[in-house]
């Protein structure tokens, strides 16, 4: 007597090969699960790691001669849990990238999955050179600026500055995400000038506004100080000038391959 052959899982495919909406969703929650076990396994090793996190940030506040103090008794915890988490993000943002990339993939050209892939690439680099330039720059300069300010002998007989450790570590992290976004500016003027979305023309109309805009944005979000604004405003400026230029270039070559397909075209009928 034969035995019934086990039935076969249906593909999750329509007629024309394209996947199914369940298709979709369920590879949807297998790449949603693998991003939550890499930021569960990152945030965890974080947990470990986070008093070190805070004694190497705080080293670096000592060497200009702050003090750091807890106002809370819950205060450390929570800076330790904010340090994973956001740590976690930090680690599994490359897999959390390429997940993206794998789902949007199927209904991308060949032409668009190019870009992507290098938009996120690029995107990674820019934001970590941003957040070495904080490191190394920006926040060493605005630190010692700042506490210049405190040392003044009339003050310094009756007040002693003593920063929250919480103060402290919301400083450096808003650096880090300022300067980091901000180094973004040039890939996001290359992508935009690659699919025709932004012109040097309308950059350059832009110009006077957008140096408003920026020495604005800087006051806002920095410490009420002129020398943290100009210590982002200036790299800001650097950087739409620069990305003027990046898009003046791209958008040329794009012109001059839309040219080069018009010219095939129109030489194809008459061969």
């Amino acid at each position: 007597m034969a035995r019934n052959k086990p039935k076969t899982e249906k593909k999750k495919a329509n007629p024309d090969g394209t996947m199914t909406v369940s298709g979709h969703l369920k590879e949807l929650r297998n790449r949603i699960a693998v991003i939550l076990l890499v930021f569960a396994a990152a945030m965890i090793t974080l947990v470990i790691l986070a008093p070190h996190l805070i004694m190497f940030f705080t080293e670096m506040g000592g060497r200009y001669g702050y003090q750091f103090v807890v106002i809370a008794p819950q205060e450390m915890l929570m800076q330790q849990f904010r340090l994973a988490v956001i740590g976690g993000l930090i680690v599994a943002s490359p897999v959390i990238l390429y997940e993206v990339y794998g789902f949007l993939r199927p209904g991308l050209e060949k032409g668009e999955r190019s870009i992507l892939r290098l938009a996120l690439f690029l995107g990674l680099l820019f934001f970590g050179i941003g957040v070495v330039f904080a490191y190394f720059i920006a926040i060493p300069f605005m630190l010692n600026f700042l506490i210049s300010l405190n040392n003044d002998e009339i003050l310094l007989s009756s007040i002693k500055a003593s920063i929250s450790v919480a103060s402290y570590l919301d400083f450096i992290l808003l650096m880090f995400i300022i300067f980091g976004a901000m180094f973004e500016m040039p890939l996001i003027s290359v992508v935009l000038s690659r699919f025709g979305l932004l012109t040097p023309k309308m950059m350059t109309k832009a110009r006077p506004i957008a140096i408003i805009l920026i020495f604005i944005l800087a006051a806002f979000m920095t410490p009420p100080d002129v020398v943290s604004q100009i210590m982002v405003a200036v790299p800001m400026l650097l950087l739409f000038f620069f990305s003027t230029m990046l898009c003046r270039i791209f958008y040329k070559r794009r012109q001059e391959k839309r040219e080069e397909a018009e010219e095939e075209g129109e030489a194809s009928p008459e061969g």
